[in-house]
């Protein structure tokens, strides 16, 4: 299972001298918290969905999201996710953390409606009209929106339709996809319209936890994952952190004491470029559940070591205001030996015979070593290997774990009323625009 381990700022830094005295005391309000989870009987309870999947998963569904993505497998060489936000983080990440990112998939997955970027969009739909191997390309649509309405989602879906009449014309529709609530909805008035393959967003289920429903298990089954062992990894790691909840609690109440002191950052990042789709899963995962009532830890995504070369300077000597997360890897994922070269004249001899897997590791721990000296409190979130079931328990254990956390902040973990004030700020311009013109 995942393992957590904090590292402390040394005594040189009075401020936190008994913060790990301040978890070990929240701990106990955090396993209230987690009854609070476990037993429905917090905020937002109608929204436990994602640990209903869970306790009773539906086979039967992953049986034909597999079938559906066989099919879209074998009439496809280009499929295109249509998403925003938990729409498609989910998949992203674990697609960077399990495929090579120097080949293309067979099919070739690609992403769209997570921005209204003009330049990009125009782009994509040439890249799509254009033949592959001399022959009209087999363009496939996975669109997925609760609602249907969410604009950047929306827009990119109508260019990609007209795109695909214009590509397939009457048989357009076989070429679509889509993933949205049981009714209701702009995109079901769709699918009822159209004839469109449909899978449903439980009702229950928001869309940052909802990489383990089709939303998420689809995406990753056209590109070849094995969606089976990643939702048993995650039904594992939900009976085991019923029963033997120390690491989640441990963890949340270790963000809980670093929010007490001040903390009003956490630099989520990792040393293992795989993981890095992760960061941006958990900056949604987490700031989009706590950041309600002016609380919260503003997580900021980052990748190391590159980014010490950016951030590291005022991470370690800038305000102290901040904590961090580094994603571990506890089994190198594979063997790279650095080669001998004696005449190269690059002073890097002393490493001959060395894996990098060590090297890195030994960036990673003197990383560690030096931010907590410079007074920056530390979490170490260690998978146990990089496959489909570490993953699927790594995805648990942070939705977990955010619930928990959202409870010792007393916040709704599943709602996301902020979110839609810009939406609304946005309407008003485009309405008033549409008025002036």
């Amino acid at each position: 299972m995942i393992h957590f381990e904090a590292v402390y700022p040394d005594s040189a830094w009075p401020e936190y001298r008994t913060l790990a005295d301040d978890a070990q005391q929240i701990k106990n309000l955090a396993f209230i918290a987690f009854k609070q989870v476990v037993e429905g009987t917090g905020k937002g309870s109608e929204w436990l969905g994602w640990r209903r999947i869970l306790s009773y998963p539906n086979l039967e569904e992953v049986q034909e999201v597999k079938r559906r993505a066989n099919w879209i497998r074998e009439h496809s060489d280009t499929v295109v996710i249509a998403g925003i936000g938990g729409s498609y983080l989910g998949a992203k990440a674990i697609l960077q953390a399990l495929t090579n990112p120097f080949t293309k998939t067979n099919p070739e997955i690609l992403f769209s409606g997570f921005h209204m970027g003009s330049k990009q969009t125009a782009q994509l739909l040439d890249y799509l009209k254009t033949p592959l191997n001399g022959q009209v390309r087999r363009v496939h649509v996975i669109v997925i929106s609760k609602s249907g309405s969410t604009i950047e989602t929306a827009i990119s879906f109508r260019a990609l339709r007209i795109v695909l009449k214009e590509m397939y014309g009457q048989g357009a529709s076989e070429h679509i996809t889509a993933i949205t609530g049981p009714e209701g909805g702009k995109l079901n008035g769709m699918v009822e319209k159209e004839g469109y393959a449909k899978f449903i967003i439980p009702d229950d289920v928001g869309g940052r936890f909802s990489v383990l429903t089709p939303v998420g298990l689809l995406p990753l089954a056209v590109a070849g994952v094995e969606i089976t062992t990643l939702l048993d990894g995650a039904v594992k790691a939900y009976s085991y952190y019923d029963n033997k909840p120390d690491t989640a609690l441990e963890y949340a109440s270790f963000r809980i004491a670093c929010y007490k002191r001040g903390i009003a950052l956490d630099i989520i990042g990792s040393f293992e470029p795989e993981l890095n789709g992760f960061s941006s899963w958990i900056q949604q995962l987490m700031g989009e559940s706590e950041g309600k009532d002016l609380k919260g830890i503003f997580p900021v995504g980052a990748s190391y070591s590159t980014d010490l070369h950016s951030l590291g300077q005022i991470i370690q000597e800038g305000r102290r205001n901040l904590m961090e997360t580094l994603l571990v890897l506890d089994k190198e994922s594979a063997n790279y030996t650095i080669p001998s070269d004696p005449e190269a004249g690059d002073d890097l001899e002393y490493l001959a015979g060395r894996t990098l897997f060590s090297v890195n590791q030994s960036a990673l721990n003197g990383t560690v070593k030096a931010h907590s000296n410079g007074g920056v409190p530390v979490a170490m979130i260690t998978l146990p290997e990089l496959n489909e079931s570490s993953l699927g328990a790594f995805i648990y254990f942070y939705e977990l774990t955010t619930a928990i956390h959202c409870y010792l902040l007393d916040v709704n973990p599943f709602d996301q009323p902020g979110v839609e004030a810009y939406k609304l700020e946005m309407r008003t311009l485009l309405n008033d625009a549409s008025y002036s013109s």
